[in-house]
């Protein structure tokens, strides 16, 4: 008899358990079968297959301002304060809710914006004195006044925007496009990130952590790529000295063999997301070097971006960088630029923070524009939360700060479905409270998914027998603000 067919109780109680696990987990696991590793291209399709709805935006540049810069001093003018300078801030305005342990217990003195306003284009929109390159592209931007979040302090608030919960170990945003929709460039990440320190409280600048662009429960192909300045802008893709592309190829070769073996054995997703990794990282050796060269731009997008742009890890360089990303269909690119946390100082922090950004940021607006990009390219700048219209600590006329304020904050979204020279939602006289068209971080994400095609309900994964997405459990998309 053929040994094949003599096959013991034993031996297939053992072998049949290893096949149903593994069953079992490529259904909880969608995406991420390992029965496929041989063909590692065709990762780059998301989950989805298709979008739910015909897509305005291709792609997302997230210009992440770390720390919470104030919506008093640059995008929501509030006279009132000025006339009101150093009162007490009424209880009736406050309304007893939660403030931070650095404010609780001291006397709270509204205080004005240091800063001039002035209206600007043919939207009238108010824009800080602060922000003069900003000011030029105002009937580009949609400036929301009326932004909230349900944290209050730094980490949990960062986590909120960037994961959609206030706890660590979810899948952060671009994490869930990449899962999502996949990728337009085989060389390139669906999700890369850059960072910069800024002028600001720069030697207490809020710390930022690897999981924030994390992939959380998702397969870990999915997670953010850090681009650095230097020499070797993305860690461990070059060779070792004495081996080349040749031998590198060859020894890939020789390992996907080994660990589709193994994976179909062990049954583990994570040995096809390996290499997964593997191969792109094989990919990039020419592809990352191509896109960081800047040599091939003229002098004039130079002169655009400002005096920093040919300096790599400036907020400046990491926007030019940002545009030739999206150029080359990378689907998410993270920009974070930490030191928005003035708590004293603000002036004197407030003021270089916004010469690191101000010219970069309407640069990149206009870059893209220039090159017809930016009908299909979101862009969207803010930070996790807004600063009280109170001061914190000595107030001076000269010198004060303020601190967090998670209850109404402003950001602005330009491109891709979005419209145009528009002030959306409204705060009360005092830039305490929203008073009109409240747009809570999940309605924020709700409206980024639907631009990029996407019904923020329906992008789910199932983990620990739950189904989780973005947006938690509520949101909506907030439909005023869409072409």
């Amino acid at each position: 008899m053929d040994p094949l067919l003599q096959i013991t109780r034993r031996h297939f109680l053992s072998r049949g358990s290893l096949g149903l696990g593994a069953v079992a987990l490529s259904s909880l696991l969608p995406g991420c079968k390992p029965s496929g590793p041989q063909d590692l291209t065709a990762t780059i399709q998301g989950m989805l297959g298709q979008t739910h709805r015909a897509p305005r935006a291709k792609r997302v540049i997230y210009l992440f301002q770390s720390g919470g810069p104030s919506q008093l001093e640059l995008f929501d003018h509030k006279a009132l304060l000025q006339k009101r300078w150093g009162e007490q801030l009424p209880p009736s305005v406050a309304k007893g809710q939660r403030v931070t342990e650095f404010t609780a217990s001291q006397p709270k003195p509204m205080v004005g914006s240091y800063a001039g306003f002035q209206q600007h284009g043919q939207s009238g929109a108010w824009v800080s004195d602060l922000l003069p390159y900003t000011a030029k592209i105002a009937d580009e931007l949609c400036i929301i006044r009326s932004m909230y979040t349900d944290a209050i302090n730094h980490d949990p608030a960062l986590t909120f925007f960037q994961t959609g919960s206030q706890q660590s170990g979810r899948p952060s945003m671009g994490s869930w496009l990449s899962y999502g929709l996949g990728s337009d460039n085989s060389n390139l990440p669906a999700f890369c990130v850059l960072l910069s320190k800024g002028s600001g409280r720069a030697m207490a600048a809020q710390p930022l952590l690897a999981r924030l662009w994390g992939s959380g429960f998702l397969s870990s192909q999915h997670q953010g790529v850090q681009f650095r300045s230097g020499k070797d802008p993305v860690l461990f893709i070059n060779n070792p000295e004495g081996i080349n592309l040749s031998s590198r190829r060859m020894m890939l070769n020789h390992l996907q063999q080994l660990n589709k073996r193994y994976g179909h054995k062990d049954g583990n997703p994570e040995i096809h997301a390996r290499m997964v990794q593997y191969e792109m990282a094989y990919r990039m050796q020419s592809s990352v070097p191509e896109v960081t060269d800047l040599s091939d731009e003229p002098e004039h997008i130079f002169d655009l971006y400002g005096p920093e742009a040919r300096i790599p890890g400036t907020y400046s360089a990491n926007c030019l960088l940002a545009r030739r990303l999206a150029e080359r269909d990378v689907k998410f690119i993270q920009l974070y630029h930490q030191g928005w946390d003035q708590h004293n100082s603000l002036p004197d922090h407030l003021t270089k923070q916004c010469k690191d950004i101000d010219q970069p940021s309407a640069a990149l607006v206009m870059d893209l524009k220039e090159r017809g990009l930016l009908e299909d390219t979101l862009v969207i700048w803010g930070g996790e939360f807004g600063r009280t219209n109170y001061c914190q600590g000595k107030l001076t006329r000269e010198d004060f700060g303020r601190d967090h304020h998670p209850y109404c904050f402003s950001m602005w979204m330009a491109g891709a479905g979005i419209k145009r020279g528009l002030q959306y939602g409204a705060t009360d006289e005092l830039g305490y409270n929203i008073v009109e068209n409240p747009v809570h971080v999940h309605d924020f994400q709700a409206t980024m998914l639907h631009l990029l095609g996407i019904d923020h309900e329906r992008l789910t994964f199932k983990h620990q027998g739950r189904r989780y997405r973005l947006t938690d459990v509520h949101g909506k998309v907030v439909t005023d603000i869409l072409t």
